[in-house]
């Protein structure tokens, strides 16, 4: 599962020019399932995506989390993060999970974050074609990836 963390001042994402989804100060988080991803996986993203310390404390250091300073989150479901360009100049999107495999483990991703007490976390529309607007803070992009933390061990 890949999770990239825009830290952001504010984030929103609309279907067809209808609002779905918005966010003040936050994240904006675009998350990718492929085949093997578990609920486990979920949980891990979203227990790291929670405490990660992104957000500046009084000395102007990147020490508080969202949790800290009582931010949200945007989630966007982006079969997009699994493209494998490495042939020819079209991308391949193999890699990414099927929607019956990857909109269960997004929406349990999200259940996730609001269990692990973010303030607000709204979401896009899982599988429409997306207009997301983000203002990036800092900027501070942060890519999560388990298949990252399982080479080092967890």
């Amino acid at each position: 599962m890949r999770v990239i963390l825009q830290k952001v001042t504010s984030g929103r994402v609309t279907v067809d020019g209808a609002l779905v989804g918005s966010v003040g100060v936050g994240y904006v988080a675009l998350v990718g399932v492929t085949h093997t991803d578990t609920p486990a996986d979920a949980e891990f993203l979203a227990k790291r995506t929670a405490v990660l310390r992104v957000f500046e404390d009084d000395a102007g250091k990147m020490n508080r989390s969202v949790l800290d300073v009582g931010g949200g989150m945007l989630a966007v479901s982006q079969f997009t993060l699994y493209a494998d360009t490495t042939g020819g100049r079209r991308p391949s999107f193999i890699g990414a999970a099927r929607p019956d495999h990857a909109q269960p483990l997004f929406d349990h991703y999200v259940a996730c974050l609001r269990r692990e007490g973010i303030a607000s976390v709204e979401t896009g529309v899982f599988g429409a074609m997306m207009q997301v607007e983000i203002q990036n803070d800092g900027p501070v992009t942060i890519t999560l990836d388990t298949a990252d933390f399982a080479k080092k061990g967890g």
